[in-house]
């Protein structure tokens, strides 16, 4: 059996979460605890030399980091029910809506990232929480209009299945509330949501269903 490194409040391993869960697929999670500093220690970095999650270990012993190349590795080899459209120039559509997720937005609200900020260049709480909602809405503007304009959006970013769009969008927007960021000016945005959040996938994914949550 497939097993997966991950943390209930990374939303990296949130991503992988819910690419199994649509997919069907059963794995072992192994809980890494990020507050704890644990993907830091020697074990870990033994796993993933990054210290990163999610990291997915295959039967073969092989493990693939980085959230995307894990996803990408699901939709090869567990083609059904896909997350990439059949149109070359909707799968391109449904990719730049993931990447602005995870290379425009994601990264500069990661931990290690929120941690130089406060302990290396001393910010105070209000100017990181500054930081986050810039970084989030900007993101979210750019997300908003091209789903809005695309003629592709039905009950998901693309049409009424769930694409890899939302299996990151999802995880983001997850972040967004976790940090108090205003959504009020991304209604497609949450209506996205409200639909992928009433999937059974999607629930099984989610952060507080995990055996690692603890309470905020």
């Amino acid at each position: 059996m497939m097993q997966l490194y991950s943390y209930w409040r990374s939303s990296a391993s949130y991503r992988v979460r819910i690419a199994l869960a649509l997919k069907g697929l059963t794995i072992e999670q192994l809980p890494v605890n990020l507050a704890q500093g644990v993907q830091n220690g020697k074990a870990f970095k033994g796993v993933n030399p990054q210290g990163f999650v999610p990291a997915l270990q295959l039967d073969s012993g092989q493990i693939i980091g980085q959230s995307l190349a894990i996803i990408d590795y699901l939709e090869e080899t567990y083609p059904t029910p896909h997350l990439l459209p059949a149109a070359q120039e909707h799968r391109a559509y449904v990719r730049q809506l993931a990447n602005l997720v995870c290379s425009d937005i994601h990264p500069l609200n990661n931990l290690r990232v929120l941690n130089y900020l406060k302990d290396n260049l001393k910010v105070t709480e209000e100017q990181k929480k500054a930081w986050i909602a810039h970084w989030i809405q900007s993101g979210f503007e750019a997300m908003e209009t091209l789903i809005e304009h695309s003629g592709l959006a039905g009950e998901c970013c693309h049409g009424n299945q769930p694409s890899l769009a939302d299996v990151c969008l999802i995880p983001q927007i997850y972040n967004a509330r976790r940090f108090g960021v205003s959504l009020d000016a991304y209604p497609t945005l949450q209506r996205i949501e409200k639909y992928c959040l009433a999937l059974p996938p999607f629930m099984v994914a989610h952060p507080d269903s995990q055996k690692d949550a603890v309470a905020a």
